[in-house]
Order: C-alpha cells, then structure tokens, then sequence
C-alpha cells in the first residue's frame, strides 16, 4: 500500500509542479508561453482557462496533502 500511495505522490508531484509554472506571475512566467495569461491563442479567452487552472491546483494541493498525511500515518 505504501508502494502505490508514493507512486501516486510522485505523479502529484510532477503535475503539481508543473500546473504552479502554467500559472501567470509578475513577469507572465511559463503561461505566457502557451497563452494562458495573454487572452490571445487557441484558448480564446483567459478567464475560464485561469480559473480551471486556479481550480486544478487547488485540487492537487489537497491531494497531495492528504496523501501526504497518509503516508506519514502508515509508516
């Protein structure tokens, strides 16, 4: 079971990771890249792209934490 959930923890990791750079900063990061922050490219508009990012993030920092909390539980 700890085998699987620090499997798991990695793939949470990696997208994690990745889903914090696509995030628009200061100097519009690794988001302006791909057109995220800019309102412009395939996406057509920013704000339901920011959101879902906002949200997907959100959601794998909870499950991170929560598996997290589960690995320290069971070793």
């Amino acid at each position: 079971m700890a085998t699987v959930l620090g499997v798991v923890q990695v793939f949470i990791c990696v997208v994690l990771v990745f889903l914090i750079l696509m995030h628009s900063g200061k100097d519009s990061g690794l988001s302006g890249a791909f057109g995220v922050g800019t309102g412009a490219g395939p996406f057509g508009g920013g704000s339901l792209v920011e959101r879902n990012l906002n949200r997907w993030t959100i959601a794998f920092a909870v499950a991170f934490a929560i598996n997290t909390i589960v690995l320290i539980k069971i070793s």
